[in-house]
């Protein structure tokens, strides 16, 4: 297990890199299905949400901040699955972790679950931009705390 991940996606991470290809697609799938959709604006306590414009499908996020931890929800049209899969795997994996946490996730830690193998160099380079975001909105929470 990468010590550099927050146990919860190592968990993911590790459970993905001994699947099959076949069996990471369906994996993926039912990540997508599991993804909580955003908070309704009444209830919303954080920002306003952000589009990730690098990404080709529109995701947008939503960051909700308690106590110095943050929790993360994506609106992604229901047909792109595969995008809504990895979104599900970061909202899950990063579930109340501090900024300081997302700083150390490698921009690239999704190649040890073997998804550059399911997915078009075009998708993983959607996942690489949000991945980035979220780190761009952990430091610029940061700096606000």
């Amino acid at each position: 297990m990468d010590a550099t991940l927050p146990p919860a996606l190592a968990e993911i991470v590790d459970e993905f890199s001994q699947c099959e290809r076949q069996e990471k697609i369906a994996l993926l799938v039912d990540y997508a299905n599991q993804l909580l959709p955003p908070p309704p604006e009444a209830l919303a306590d954080g920002d306003a949400p952000e589009s990730v414009p690098e990404c080709m499908t529109p995701v947008s996020l939503r960051v909700l901040q308690q106590d110095g931890r943050l929790r993360f929800y994506f609106d992604i049209p229901q047909d792109a699955p595969l995008i809504r899969g990895y979104a599900a795997i970061m909202q899950q994996g990063l579930w109340d972790v501090t900024p300081q946490e997302i700083l150390r996730i490698p921009a690239d830690f999704y190649y040890v679950m073997g998804l550059q193998d399911l997915l078009t160099p075009q998708r993983l380079n959607g996942l690489t931009a949000i991945l980035a975001h979220i780190k761009r909105v952990a430091v610029r929470l940061m700096g606000e705390g």
